[in-house]
């Protein structure tokens, strides 16, 4: 999984899957799932972040995977 925020158009984006999204479902304004060709949820993008999430800091808890931090 991977969490990528783009500051120039203030979106995040939630990258739950390797696999290619092919299809996009709005959910409410400005937000939006990506399903894979299966159906399966591969992806949550989400516009104007900063009004909808706070960002300001991420706590992992108990995942059974290694955390790997990228620089800006």
């Amino acid at each position: 999984m991977k969490l990528n925020y783009y500051p120039e158009t203030d979106s995040l984006y939630i990258d739950l899957s390797e696999r290619p999204s092919v299809e996009s479902r709005e959910i409410s304004e400005g937000i939006l799932l990506d399903y894979d060709a299966n159906g399966r949820l591969v992806g949550i993008d989400i516009d104007n972040a900063r009004n909808k999430v706070e960002m300001e800091k991420l706590i992992l808890s108990k995942l059974p995977a290694e955390v790997e931090r990228v620089p800006a």
